[in-house]
């Protein structure tokens, strides 16, 4: 296929890559699509340490333990022997500030420090924290200027409130020259991790929301004829916009569920709040009908910080919500209690429900987690779309079909914070530290086994890597490519680096619990709420400096 009829093809959701790629794969087509730079080239020369790493504790043996995350933070520590003497760092003391979440994030982090720390003699503290207290705890240290940490693992949306504020440290070059920027994913360049033209972040993930679901909901043959005599609209197959979504998970309710035997559930949302991190999953229903093609713009308008929340788009995706909410057996009992957390580890991956929006790490942990027993149904897709779009610029709907991924938080990274620049024995230090979480062939690991953390450099998708891993090539290339689908689609929705982001968020969380719990008399009085609390939070931080930040975040 001509390059130029296949990036039409796929501007116009058409095609994917993924889609492509298995098309291209029956009809001989696959080399012609690589040697065009279309698809990722396989590794025929795959690197013997990145092979090794991949087999601790291997694909199927269950979850991987402090010994393992010791182990590949060993076989990776090639790079602080080539910048850093033995020893060098003796009676250096810093603090990491992260998550510990699902027993990762900071947990996967000490293992791999382990090595670092014996062979440097620095010694790292940490300070963990629930993802629901992580805004409030950093949010805090940026209103008081009180910073009692050396580094802290943090996503691109805070940039706005520590680099604009001066709290980090630049990135020396030699610590540049290590991690291979040249190797993330372009959404994941600069200008995220830069402020000024100056760089400061580390990335140790990319994050967007991708679509997990069930495949043996939509194999099984009870819930086809069901669906059938029910009147259900079109076949019964994964659903490709949200009216299918809300649809399906309407027809499910009261239905047993063909693994587990329990009761059957569709989409799992989350409708507890999560620190702010909860809203991206409204995010997620609200991007195919609020991100039109031709705008940029999707949360505030940008020549006036005006909110969209309260727009008949996200109205929309709120109501659909609500509308689930009220279906007895559509939602898992006490979902109203259920967070992003709860969805994804407690229900999806052990077996309760059929479908979810999630970051991409539900697919490494799908296959690689004690916890999961969807590994050999789980499937992925982009975010489901939409039939029609809100135009901002006209105050109308637009009948076309519209797709929109959600790049929701653009994606852990590392940061070094100021306070170390006038020592430069503890500024080396930390930067070593970092430079060794965010290097290349330790992140393949992270990519393929539990961590909190999902691919996110160009060269995490040679699936031949993954298939010696013991991945199955078909479930590599349907979760890779829901990932790489949704980086590349040229309309996804990227959230601005402002100040006060997770501001925003936050109190969109409790104002849509109070509108799920039936406190305000609709979707649209719910979004009236959020957008009036967006303007009291855009007036305290400056409109002038919020609209030019804004503009700047979208390139405008």
């Amino acid at each position: 296929m001509r390059h130029d009829i296949f990036a039409h093809m796929l501007r116009a959701g058409k095609i994917s890559r993924r889609s492509m790629l298995r098309g291209a794969a029956a009809t001989g087509g696959l080399a012609a699509l690589t040697g065009a730079g279309l698809l990722p080239r396989p590794a025929f020369a795959q690197s013997d340490l990145r092979a090794q790493i991949l087999q601790i504790p291997g694909v199927g043996t269950g979850s991987p333990t402090d010994a393992d995350w010791q182990k590949v933070g060993e076989m990776c520590l090639q790079s602080t022997r080539d910048t850093v003497e033995e020893g060098e760092f003796a009676g250096v003391e810093l603090t990491f500030m992260g998550l510990n979440n699902q027993n990762t994030h900071n947990f996967l982090f000490r293992g791999f420090l382990k090595s670092w720390e014996d062979y440097t003699g620095a010694r790292i503290s940490w300070i963990d924290l629930a993802q629901a207290d992580y805004n409030a705890r950093l949010q805090q240290s940026i209103a008081t200027g009180t910073v009692d940490f050396d580094m802290i693992e943090m996503g691109a949306p805070f940039e706005g409130d520590v680099l604009g504020r001066g709290m980090a440290s630049e990135m020396p070059q030699w610590v540049a020259d290590i991690i291979d920027m040249d190797d993330y994913v372009d959404y994941l360049k600069a200008p995220v991790g830069t402020w000024d033209g100056k760089t400061y972040r580390v990335s140790i993930d990319g994050d967007c929301h991708t679509f997990a679901y069930r495949k043996d909901y939509y194999e099984n043959p009870e819930f086809a004829e069901a669906w059938a005599a029910s009147g259900g609209e079109g076949d019964w197959a994964p659903p490709t916009t949200w009216d299918q979504v809300n649809a399906h998970s309407k027809f499910l309710a009261g239905k047993t569920d063909p693994l587990t035997g329990l009761p059957a559930h569709g989409f799992l949302d989350p409708l507890k709040g999560w620190g702010g991190f909860g809203f991206y999953f409204l995010e997620d229903r609200a991007t195919a009908y609020a991100k039109h093609p031709d705008d940029p713009a999707w949360l505030f308008d940008p020549d006036t910080m005006k909110p969209r929340v309260n727009n008949p788009a996200f109205v929309k995706a709120i109501q659909d919500v609500m509308d689930l909410i009220a279906t007895p057996g559509a939602y898992p009992a006490d979902q109203i209690n259920a967070d992003p957390g709860t969805t994804a580890f407690q229900q999806f991956l052990a077996g309760t429900g059929g479908a979810l929006t999630w970051w991409g790490d539900v697919g490494a942990g799908a296959r690689t987690s004690d916890t999961s027993v969807v590994g050999d149904v789980a499937a992925f897709s982009t975010l489901p779309g939409s039939d029609r779009v809100w135009n901002a610029g006209t105050g109308q709907w637009d009948e076309q079909a519209n797709e929109a991924p959600n790049l929701a938080y653009i994606g852990w990274g590392v940061y070094v914070m100021a306070t170390v620049d006038s020592d430069e024995k503890r500024k080396k230090a930390a930067w070593s530290a970092a430079a060794h979480l965010g290097g290349k062939d330790l992140s393949l690991w992270t990519s393929a086994y539990p961590s909190g953390f999902q691919p996110y450099r160009n060269s995490h998708f040679q699936y031949d890597e993954w298939d010696a891993a013991g991945y199955d090539r078909a479930y590599v290339e349907d979760y890779l490519g829901a990932n790489l689908d949704s980086y590349n689609h040229p309309n996804g929705a990227i959230e601005p680096r402002i100040p006060g982001i997770f501001q925003y968020y936050s109190v969109a969380e409790d104002e849509l619990a109070k509108g799920y719990a039936g406190q305000y008399a609709s979707a649209q009085e719910t979004a009236d709420a959020i957008a009036a609390a967006w303007e009291k939070i855009t007036d305290q931080i400056g409109r002038d400096s919020q609209i030019a930040l804004y503009k700047a975040s979208l390139g405008m």
